[in-house]
């Protein structure tokens, strides 16, 4: 260590509050900022630590009564780190086991940070974070390690996320709009697919990642399938984006009106205005004719209709009403009548073999759309990936095992609200962790839509801007020393910060 990275020596503190530096007499507070990442050097432990407070101090009162005048520099100088000097607040975030001094020693290169269990002794030495340290703490990047920017004060060095604890568990970007949210949702599928940590499946409701896209400052930001070519595959759910110049798709996408259960139909409650009878009448409807109860409400009658509604004691304005606003499902231009489960069981074919997918809307799809499509084809993902891992069980050839998979989501509160939640299988993946290796990254401007059970099994979170109290807190449900984290989020300017929490980072912090 050079006498130009020390600063002080530890001189007072506690475990519940924070610890006392006194600065060396050569430095100035000014070189310092609230926030900035320093090291206190115990016996045996590296403290990772933040400065939070900066004090003037004297050692006898009387000074202050008749300082010395503006000119008279030599007193000053003099007085500089004897009878005056200044003392940093460091608040300790995460311990490290510190490297042995004898070069014959076992070095443990395995040796992660930890949450902070004791302080160090009087006169441990204080000095700036070094790049080393960094590294120390938050990986280099390579591998698994994923650079996503540069701490806001102090050091500028590429901080990283681990990426596969990112894919261990299902995690969340949010942020108000115009804070970057599809930019950040994008960097981080960039990250999955450059390092091969594991799979995407991307459902590209707003044309944000599959092709080039103008960024806010008139910059053409490429897609994924631009950057990574034939490792990503786009299906469309529209014919003409399939053969519009420079946007070519790998397959179109149709869905069968027999592959459309009960919950697909009840998820899209708001935007079918459906009332409080559909869900009685449909689960009449499917009692009797099972997987083919839209098929055949589509095609009833009106006689055929009111025999029906007698036969199973329904109101037949009611089921009049579910069929008027069931067309309006029918007349979507990628349904079908009847289809099988084969180009679903590509997607995840592909999947297997570590290509990503992206389904990409088209800019004329409806929200109905969105929600329809990405119901069916994630329960249908999710159950062949439940066979998968069954079978990998049974087997414990690893060969067998399937590749951890990350659902991509925008507007996720209109799958994950409180009363969706239960019923899409969405809510059952966030619920589940990795039982299945099926994780989800949910984006969305209003996180306090989302239901707050889902929202506390999130293992990553990564925030930009909020103004609401509610998005506030409930970005913040289930996340330790929230008062701290909360002044963190508050702090953040409308563009190019984010606040990163979670698994996939050993201590919150800003960038």
């Amino acid at each position: 260590m050079t006498r130009r990275d020390r600063l002080g020596i530890i001189t007072d503190g506690a475990f519940n509050a924070t610890l006392t530096a006194r600065l060396d007499a050569g430095v100035s507070t000014e070189g310092l900022s609230i926030g900035s990442f320093v090291i206190v050097e115990g016996e045996d432990h590296l403290y990772f630590s933040t400065i939070s407070d900066l004090q003037l101090r004297v050692t006898d009162p009387v000074l202050l009564s008749a300082p010395p005048s503006a000119a008279s520099t030599f007193v000053r100088d003099a007085l500089t780190g004897t009878s005056t000097f200044a003392v940093v607040q460091v608040k300790p975030m995460l311990m490290i086991k510190k490297p042995s001094a004898d070069p014959l020693a076992f070095v443990d290169t395995t040796a992660r940070p930890e949450p902070v269990r004791t302080i160090p002794m009087h006169f441990a030495i204080l000095r700036h974070a070094d790049e080393n340290d960094f590294e120390l703490v938050f990986g280099r990047e390579e591998g698994k390690f994923f650079a996503m920017g540069t701490p806001l004060v102090g050091a500028d060095l590429p901080i990283s996320l681990d990426l596969e604890r990112l894919m261990e568990r299902s995690n969340g970007v949010f942020g108000q709009s115009g804070t970057g949210k599809s930019f950040l949702t994008r960097l981080l599928l960039c990250g999955v697919v450059h390092r091969k940590v594991g799979v995407n499946l991307i459902f590209d409701m707003h044309d944000e990642y599959a092709f080039g896209k103008q960024s806010e400052d008139k910059v053409i930001v490429k897609g994924l399938k631009e950057l990574f070519g034939t490792r990503v595959q786009v299906w469309s759910l529209s014919e003409a984006a399939s053969r519009r110049p420079g946007r070519r798709v790998d397959a179109t996408l149709r869905i069968g009106l027999n592959q459309i259960e009960a919950d697909d139909v009840l998820l899209l409650r708001d935007e079918l205005d459906l009332n409080e009878t559909a869900e009685t009448t449909i689960a009449l409807l499917e009692r009797e004719y099972h997987g083919d109860w839209l098929t055949r409400l589509l095609a009833m009658g009106p006689g055929e209709m009111k025999d029906w509604a007698e036969h199973a004691n329904a109101s037949s304005m009611a089921l009049g009403a579910l069929q008027r606003k069931l067309h309006l499902v029918e007349r979507r231009p990628f349904i079908v009548p009847h289809a099988d489960t084969k180009a679903i069981d590509e997607i995840v074919a592909l999947l297997d073999r570590g290509i990503h997918v992206i389904l990409h809307f088209g800019s004329d799809a409806h929200s109905l759309d969105h929600m329809l499509v990405a119901n069916i084809v994630t329960r249908r993902v999710r159950e062949l990936y439940v066979q998968k891992i069954e079978k990998y069980i049974e087997s414990r050839q690893e060969a067998d095992a399937p590749k951890p998979l990350m659902i991509t989501l925008e507007e996720a509160h209109k799958f994950l609200n409180p009363r969706a939640a239960r019923q899409t299988i969405f809510g059952t993946i966030a619920r589940e962790l990795r039982k299945y290796r099926v994780t989800l990254m949910v984006v969305d401007q209003r996180p306090s839509g989302i239901d707050s059970e889902v929202l506390s099994q999130l293992g990553t979170r990564v925030t930009g801007k909020l103004t609401e109290e509610r998005d506030i807190e409930a970005v913040l449900t289930g996340v330790a020393n929230r008062a701290a984290v909360r002044a963190m989020l508050e702090s953040l300017d409308t563009k190019q910060q984010i606040l990163m929490v979670g698994h996939a980072v050993p201590m919150p912090i800003v960038l």
